[in-house]
């Protein structure tokens, strides 16, 4: 972990490791099963693949998410979670329901 990370606010840490407005979405959908990059695209409205990219290569970089390239003509690249990445699936299935519950009260 970077060092400067050591003096953070714990939650601080974990918003600098999956905060933003598409990591924990993907996070949230690769949980479900593996995906492929034009899948989570999809999956992601708004989402460009410039920015997919760069979150998939951070989350990677944390060591959150796996990357696997076939040996296939086009490349096909899949995405999945790691064991580490799993040990935040209690946070975001918080995230979700009270996500659920705030939009009833909209």
């Amino acid at each position: 972990m970077e060092k400067k990370l050591n003096n953070l606010c714990p939650v601080a840490v974990t918003l600098k490791v999956i905060g933003g407005k598409w990591k924990p979405v993907i996070l949230f959908y690769l949980n479900e099963k593996e995906r492929r990059f034009s899948e989570l695209g999809r999956n992601l409205q708004g989402i460009t693949q410039k920015m997919l990219t760069k979150q998939l290569r951070e989350m990677e970089a944390d060591g959150l998410v796996k990357r696997k390239v076939y040996p296939e003509v086009p490349p096909k690249v899949e995405y999945s979670i790691t064991a580490y990445g799993k040990t935040l699936k209690p946070i975001l299935n918080s995230m979700c329901k009270w996500g659920k519950e705030h939009q009833k009260r909209k």
